[in-house]
């Protein structure tokens, strides 16, 4: 900038320093003396002198400075610095490199960083030959340790764009190609997108691996579960696949095709979107309703195999509730009949014990009987003593008092006076004797 100012105001002085002679006339020029003319084509020299004496590194940059008279050097710290009329290579710190897919409604790339170099992304097949353009976020940065290696970087490729499009680009697309290779869109969908990554970045890391083809093998397929299984007739066919060259179990790489050999070191490398092609879209989705499907059926299946369960285990409670209801019965009744068993028993032991007892009673009866008759008789014979008698004599009057004194006798008794007739009424005789009991009780009360 300042340079264009200074070649301008050179430019400015001289033109007027010649044309100011023939139009000495207009007061427009009056201005424009021949000292001032001087200065101003001394103090544009020195703007132009200055600019291209000096300049300023911007933070995050590298600069390559080359010489007029052939040295160079790099210059990897910001501020003012000299250049000396030299060519100056910019290179940034850290190099950004982006594929994006472009917007399905307006085909824009959608808001990007001026820093970052920016392309539409690629259509890539994989090895089912399904197509898909694979969107990659790629930092890769300088080495600004090593000012040699940066300076022959610089030289070689002349401008950071040249370095971009020449080294990095091919060496990414390389490593997009290689990988997708490896796999099928299929087992990418199907977990295996780390390794999609993985590969990607140790390619650019370290090298391009070298790949082999081989014939892959596809047996019968057998679909279905643990109780019904269904084979599908179809014959075995070979399927050209690829994989990577392994010696020594190592990785073989093609020889300099490394971003190492420039200086460069991958700082990221992701896949950031896929866009799959129509047919496969298409396909994932089909193959979504069929998965959904699939799942609704099971768990209907499950749904029915637990009801199954459900009812049977409902029946085995209800027959081991019955089963228990009928044993606790039949125990119930089994005690029943073994306690009308054990009371039978206990009572025939009881009556027997009761008859063995009146037989041991009336035995003793009989005997005690039989030595009282023995006694008395033989009482009897001997005869008793006076005192003896009185005794007895004594007992059998108190005994016929004590029998006198507990006789009761009528309280009202009637007798007629003996004039009527013996065969009198005796209807008139049960009236007289109800009325004197009646006057009885009364004068008792």
């Amino acid at each position: 900038m300042l340079t264009f100012i200074g070649i301008v105001m050179i430019l400015t002085g001289i033109i007027m320093l010649i044309i100011k002679p023939f139009f000495s006339t207009l007061k427009a020029l009056n201005w424009f003396t021949k000292s001032r003319n001087f200065k101003l084509i001394g103090f544009g020299f020195v703007l132009s002198v200055i600019s291209n004496m000096f300049f300023y590194a911007e933070p995050g940059t590298a600069y390559a400075v080359q010489y007029p008279w052939g040295s160079q050097k790099a210059v990897v710290h910001q501020g003012i610095n000299t250049k000396m009329w030299g060519r100056l290579i910019p290179i940034q710190f850290e190099l950004p490199i982006k594929y994006v897919i472009p917007n399905k409604d307006n085909g824009e790339l959608g808001e990007q960083s001026k820093y970052a170099n920016v392309d539409v992304a690629k259509y890539w097949a994989f090895s089912d030959a399904v197509k898909a353009r694979i969107a990659t976020s790629v930092v890769v940065s300088i080495n600004t340790a090593d000012e040699t290696q940066f300076l022959s970087v610089a030289d070689r490729n002349k401008t950071e764009k040249n370095l971009i499009r020449s080294r990095i680009i091919p060496n990414i697309d390389q490593s997009i190609k290689n990988t997708c290779k490896l796999m099928d869109a299929q087992d990418y969908i199907s977990g295996q997108a780390s390794d999609f990554d993985r590969y990607f970045k140790d390619q650019l890391e370290n090298g391009m691996y070298v790949l082999e083809e081989y014939f892959a093998n596809e047996n019968r397929e057998i679909i279905g579960d643990s109780t019904i299984i269904r084979t599908i007739t179809n014959k075995e066919s070979k399927q050209k696949r690829f994989r990577i060259k392994y010696v020594n179990g190592e990785p073989v790489r093609e020889k300099g095709n490394s971003l190492k050999a420039y200086g460069l070191t991958v700082v990221q490398a992701v896949v950031t979107e896929i866009d799959w092609e129509t047919t496969f879209d298409k396909r994932l989705q089909l193959q979504k309703e069929e998965v959904a499907q699939t799942q609704l059926e099971k768990q209907q299946a499950e749904r029915q195999f637990y009801r199954a369960q459900k009812e049977t285990a409902k029946g085995e409670a209800e027959k081991a509730t019955e089963r228990a209801r009928l044993e606790k019965e039949q125990i119930q009744k089994t005690i029943e009949a073994e306690t009308k068993a054990k009371v039978a028993e206990f009572n025939l032991i009881e009556e027997r014990k009761n008859y063995e007892v009146a037989q041991f009673k009336a035995k003793t009866q009989k005997t005690m009987a039989d030595a009282q008759s023995y006694e008395n008789a033989k009482l009897v014979s001997a005869g008793l003593t006076p005192q003896e008698r009185a005794e007895w004599e004594y007992k059998t009057s108190v005994n016929i008092a004590r029998e006198l004194k507990e006789l009761k006798l009528p309280e009202i008794y009637i007798q007629d006076g003996g004039k009527q007739d013996a065969n009198g009424n005796l209807l008139q005789s049960l009236i007289g004797a109800d009325l004197a009991k009646k006057m009885m009780t009364r004068k008792s009360q």
